[in-house]
Parts: C-alpha cells; sequence; structure tokens
C-alpha cells in the first residue's frame, strides 16, 4: 500500500488573492488619497504668490508644477506654460527650485522593479511566515488556518507489491479467521447482498498492547486491496472548538468518495471514552467529536462498501453507544500468542538474521510466556545487538537467552559493587525461593538463579513453563504461588537469623494473591463463592468518588483473618521444606556466591546427584563457536498454517519408528541405568 496525500489547494492561490487586494488598492485607493492632499490652482494665482514671496520650494516637471508656500504645509499644482521669465522671477523671490530629471529607463526593468520583486519580497515574507505560525500551533498544513477541520489521516491506495498481507501476521489465525470474511465481502459483495446478509459496519480489535492490531488492520486492506484510511484518535483532538467534529466529517466525506474503503481508528479509546454527563465535570470538545463519529456510523448505508475497524486496549472504557450493535457489531480479540503462535513469529522477525546451529526457535518459544508479537521482535533485535557487541558472525542460542534476560529483568550491573554480607543475603534469599519451588507441585521449574543485580533487583530467580499458562489457575496453583514468594524471606529468616528489605515485592505479590484469593475467586471455605472486590481496576478520574463497601466491618474483619490464615499455612509450609533440605539450600547458596549464576541444568543435576556438575561438562555446554570461520545462515520460512510442520514431524516419527523395530537397544547401554 502507498501512502497518497489528500491534495490542498497551494499558497500561491492565497498569495494571487492577497496581491490582487494590494494591487487594487495601490491603483485605486492610494491615488485617490493623494489626489485630496493636494490643491490644484491656476498659473496666475502662481505666478502672484511669486511676486510676494510666498512660495517655499517649487519643483517642475514636464506636465505640472508643484509648490509649497513659505511654511510648507499646503502643497499646490498647476499647469506648465510657456514661460522664459520664470526662472528669474522664482530667484528673485528666494524659493528653492528644481526640475524633474528625466532618465531613459529600460521598460523590463521598470517592471521588475514596480511588479517582480515587490510580488517576490512578499511571497518570500508571507513563506516565512507562515512556517513559523505552523511551528506554533503544532506543525504541519492541517495545524491551523488553512487545514483547520481537514482530517490528517493517511490514504495508502492499492500497489502492485501488495502491501501487508495475511501471511506477513502470525500468531493469530482466529483473528485472521475472522477478518478474512471482511475481505470476502470487500472482493464479492454480491454473494452477501444476493442471501440478504450485510457486513458490519465496524470492527473494533480489542487486545494487550504490542499484538499487532494495527498490522492486522493493514493486512485487511492488503488483502482486499482497496484503499486505507489510517488516523489515531489522539488526531481529532484539537484546541479549536468543533475542530474534532469537523475533521471527523472530513474524514468520512473521503472515504464516500473512496469507496469501497477501510478507515482504520487506532487507539479508538481517546474520543470514544464513556461521557460524563456533567458529572465531576467533563470535556465538551471530545464529546462532540464522539458524538459526530456516532452519527457519521449510522448514516452509512449497508450498500456504499465502507468497513470501519478500530483499535483499543482498553475497551473497557468505551462509550456503550460506541460499541452497540449497528455501529460497532463485532469485536475481535486479539490476545497474547500461544507456542505455536510465538515460534510462527520468531521466524518471521528470523529472517534475513543469521542464525547458529544451536538456536532452536521453539525452545525460544517455550521459554517466553506472555510475550507479545513487539517483545519478541525487540527480543530478537536485542539478540541481533548483542552479537554484533560481542563480534559474532551470527547470532547464538547464547545471545538469545542474554536478550530474554535483559528484555525481561534489564541489563546487568557488573559494574555495581555489592558488599560480602549483601551478596550471602542475596545468596540465600534466591536460594529459598528455588529450592521451595523444586519441591511444590504445581510450581515452574526454575530456569536461572543469579546474584547479579539486573534493573532494580539485588537477584532474582527465574521459572519458565513448560507449557503456556491456561485461562485459569486453580486454588493449589496460586497457594503454591504465594509459598514460592514467601521462600527468600524465610531462608534470611531461618539461616541468617534477620530479615531484610528485599522480599518487599515479595510480600507485596503474596499479599495480593492472597486477598484475591479471598475477596475476587471464592476459594475461602469460611466465606464462600462471594465477590467482595466489584472494582474493576480501571483508573478514571472521579469513578471511585462516593464508592462504599458492599460489605461490612464484620465480614472485613473476617477477610483478614482468612487472608492471614492463607499466609499462616504458607510460611508454615515453606519452613518446613527449608527446614528439610536445609543441606541442599547452603550447598546452592555458596555455589552463588562462588559462581553468580546457576542455570537449569546445572540446578536439575544437583537435585539428581547431590552434587554439583563438572567443570568439563560445562565447558563442553558452553562452546564458544569460531568466529574467525563464515558460517552459513539458516533459511527461516513462514507458512501460513502448520500443517506443512505437522507432516514433517510426521514423517520423522514414522522412519524413527521403523529404526525403532530394526534395532533394539540394549538396556545396559543406558547411561541412567548405569548410574542407578
Amino acid at each position: 500500500m502507498k501512502e497518497v496525500k489528500s491534495p490542498k489547494k497551494p499558497l500561491i492561490y492565497y498569495y494571487c488573492i492577497v496581491l490582487l487586494v494590494l494591487m487594487v488598492f495601490n491603483s485605486f485607493i492610494v491615488p485617490l488619497i493623494a489626489r485630496q492632499q493636494i490643491k490644484e490652482v491656476d498659473y496666475g494665482t502662481f505666478m502672484t504668490m511669486t511676486e510676494k514671496g510666498e512660495i517655499g520650494k517649487v519643483e517642475i516637471e514636464s506636465n505640472q508644477i508643484l509648490f509649497t508656500d513659505k511654511d510648507g504645509e499646503t502643497i499646490y499644482k498647476t499647469g506648465v506654460m510657456n514661460d522664459p521669465g520664470l526662472t528669474e522671477r522664482l530667484h528673485a523671490s528666494g524659493a528653492e527650485f528644481a526640475s524633474e530629471i528625466v532618465e531613459e529607463a529600460s521598460p523590463l526593468m521598470t517592471f521588475f522593479l514596480t511588479w517582480i520583486l515587490p510580488v517576490v519580497i512578499f511571497v518570500v515574507i508571507g513563506q516565512l511566515l507562515y512556517k513559523k505560525m505552523s511551528e506554533k500551533m503544532g506543525g504541519g498544513p492541517n495545524s491551523m488556518m488553512f487545514g483547520l477541520g481537514n482530517s490528517n489521516a493517511k490514504v495508502y491506495v492499492p500497489s502492485t507489491d501488495g502491501g501487508i498481507r495475511f501471511a506477513d501476521v502470525a500468531g493469530e489465525d482466529e483473528a485472521k479467521d475472522n477478518l478474512q470474511e471482511i475481505v470476502n465481502y470487500l472482493h464479492d459483495p454480491s454473494k452477501y447482498k444476493a442471501i440478504g446478509a450485510s457486513m458490519p459496519k465496524g470492527i473494533l480489535l480489542v487486545g494487550p498492547p504490542g499484538t499487532g492490531k494495527t498490522m492486522l488492520a493493514k493486512a485487511v486492506a492488503g488483502e482486499a486491496n482497496v484503499p486505507f484510511f489510517s488516523i489515531s484518535g489522539s488526531e481529532f483532538v484539537e484546541m479549536f472548538v468543533g475542530m474534532g467534529a469537523s475533521k471527523v466529517r472530513n474524514l468520512f466525506d473521503q472515504a464516500k468518495e473512496k469507496a469501497p474503503c477501510i478507515v482504520f481508528i487506532d487507539e479508538i479509546d481517546a474520543i470514544g471514552q464513556k461521557r460524563s454527563g456533567g458529572q465531576y465535570g467533563g470535556n465538551d470538545e471530545r464529546e462532540q467529536t464522539l458524538n459526530q463519529l456516532l452519527t457519521e456510523m449510522d448514516g452509512f448505508e449497508g450498500n456504499n462498501g465502507v468497513i470501519i475497524l478500530a483499535a483499543t486496549n482498553r475497551p473497557e472504557s468505551l462509550d456503550p453507544a460506541l460499541t452497540r450493535p449497528g455501529r460497532f457489531d463485532r469485536q475481535i480479540y486479539v490476545g497474547l500468542p500461544d507456542i505455536k503462535g510465538r515460534e510462527a513469529i520468531l521466524k518471521i522477525h528470523a529472517r534475513g538474521k543469521p542464525l547458529g546451529d544451536d538456536v532452536d526457535l521453539n525452545s525460544i518459544a517455550k521459554g517466553t510466556p506472555g510475550f507479545s508479537g513487539a517483545d519478541l521482535e525487540n527480543l530478537m533485535n536485542e539478540a541481533a545487538l548483542l552479537a554484533v557487541r560481542r563480534r559474532h558472525r551470527f547470532i547464538t542460542m547464547a545471545d538469545i537467552d542474554e536478550a530474554i534476560l535483559k528484555v525481561q529483568m534489564g541489563p546487568e550491573k557488573k559494574s555495581h559493587k555489592m558488599s560480602d554480607k549483601a551478596r550471602r543475603l542475596t545468596a540465600y534469599h534466591e536460594s529459598g525461593h528455588a529450592v521451595v519451588s523444586k519441591f511444590l507441585t504445581h510450581t515452574d521449574p526454575v530456569h536461572y538463579i543469579t546474584i547479579i543485580p539486573r534493573g532494580g533487583a539485588g537477584g532474582f530467580t527465574l521459572y519458565r513453563p513448560d507449557e503456556d499458562y491456561e485461562n485459569f489457575t486453580s486454588k493449589s496453583q496460586m497457594f503454591e504461588r504465594i509459598v514460592t514468594a514467601l521462600g527468600g524471606r524465610m531462608a534470611e529468616k531461618l539461616f541468617l537469623e534477620d530479615i531484610s528489605t528485599g522480599a518487599s515485592g515479595d510480600i507485596q505479590q503474596a499479599s495480593s494473591l492472597a486477598r484475591s484469593m479471598v475477596m475476587r475467586y471464592g476459594m475461602s471455605d469460611r466465606l464462600g463463592p462471594i465477590l467482595y472486590d466489584s472494582s474493576d481496576h480501571s483508573i478514571f478520574i472521579g469513578r471511585d468518588f462516593g464508592q462504599t463497601k458492599s460489605y461490612s466491618e464484620e465480614t472485613a474483619a473476617i477477610i483478614d483473618e482468612e487472608v492471614k490464615h492463607i499466609f499462616d499455612e504458607a510460611s508454615a509450609l515453606c519452613e518446613k521444606i527449608l527446614t528439610d533440605h536445609r543441606d541442599d539450600l547452603i550447598a546452592i547458596a555458596e555455589y552463588l556466591l562462588v559462581n553468580e549464576t546457576m542455570e537449569a541444568e546445572e540446578f536439575a543435576y544437583y537435585f539428581k546427584h547431590h552434587e554439583f556438575m563438572p567443570e568439563s561438562m560445562k565447558a563442553a555446554k558452553n562452546v564458544v563457536h569460531d568466529d574467525t570461520i563464515e558460517r552459513p545462515a539458516r533459511k527461516i520460512s513462514m507458512t501460513d498454517s502448520y500443517a506443512e510442520e505437522k507432516a514433517q514431524q510426521a514423517e520423522k516419527a514414522e522412519e524413527n519408528t521403523e529404526n525403532a523395530e530394526k534395532s533394539e537397544p540394549d538396556p545396559s547401554d543406558d547411561p541412567e541405568n548405569k548410574d542407578e
């Protein structure tokens, strides 16, 4: 899709109007005024005043004589007569006189000096003033007087390359399926009309930031190959009253002219928030803009071929009149991608980047739960930057792992020196988290432990799930998260006989989980499945004023008791685990004091063999590739579905089955059996 600029009148148009006015003024008005100031007399009066010595200055021109009285207050003029003795009389009267010097001037030069040069000077000065005033008023040709009320929407027209397509958007297969219907309608609306069906007037894309809502809208336009109007909701907001509504009208007028087309309004919550109705004040200009948008959407007929797309990550803040059927008929949720979606997104962002043989995109996808498409793009870019910094010719898995830690926790603060006491406290704190989570059932495996400060944390324990999180969380899972969060503080108390402020974040997390279990999810046997926390956690000025609790003070006391009861049970379980595995915690803490970090393989190896991984295994694991050898870049391909991938997996499974049938392995050759 190629952007096209909306036509606008050139500035020379306005300059010509102003110049025409000036020409009329100089040609007629100025001479008239000047003519009224000069008094015309006959030649006899001029001679009489000369003889009496009443003339001050005289200027003899080719067709008239201009003169003043002695005071110079009044200007007179008279015609030129054949008077040879005029010079002597003027000299005798004491008047100052001179004659006009007539020079032969070029007509071209006269025209240039009279007309061309003033016009050029006027245009240059006008252009400079316009630029200065535009900058003062917010910049852009539509920021003030000449563009007031015009829409700032960027217009994209179909191009030969087709622009962004659905193949360029990964991880949102369900959303693409829903939007494919819009594309089909724009390609062939007749089959929908034949059955009496009409497309939704508006489609609202809802989801967290960075999930690809804007890219999906552009992909719809690319697939449909129709004009695409793109504008942000904040661009309707103006300092002049009524300009927002005018921009809405202008936008929809342009869309009607280019139908069939797509109008996309990004961050529509900027103008579509719930109207206050005068309570706690309001924004009349924004509400007028919203009212105009509602009117324009109602004015569309089903057969005009204009589809309205909008995106927001705050659907709860939108006005109900905007989201009702007939305006935004359909809401499409664009959520965070799952493992397969993340792998597909990684394949797209890995294009053009040389990857090492050890890079496994599936493993990266498993280790990045909760990452959006924008996060994954940033991840691959950070990995590429790290590879350049380390003078690598290709991106290794170590670069990507470091990039994940950098994105999640911030860069390492290796220059920050910690005291021995602080390092020891941090080591035991993080070991407490790791050991407690190891002996719980519903916790995620430990992936990384470090006492090197990152971001705002003095150290941290990173967990990485084997599978994606479900849409729900059980009571036992929430309880074990509280136990794990208390592990650091409990380790400080048991092994260092002291506690620190380093557990403040853990306490906050645990408290929030415990209170949510009681008040929001009905997980208290004493209170039952009753909702006591009805807040939607949305922040609006004035929304929370005047709200009262929906429960009594006695119930509030019971809630506090139940929250404390959960904490007491979690603390008791946490203390028991750390006491039973005292030696393990001390060993891991002392290991961290020496090595500063412990990875998942080392952590799992210790609890399997009750000894730390030998240095030879670490060296084999952390092989540094020779960057002097140019390695070929891995080719990353992207498909719209996973059918090809599944077929390849099935073929490999059949081959493995056949090989297994041909040769059965000897159980004595199994290294695990040897260890036993």
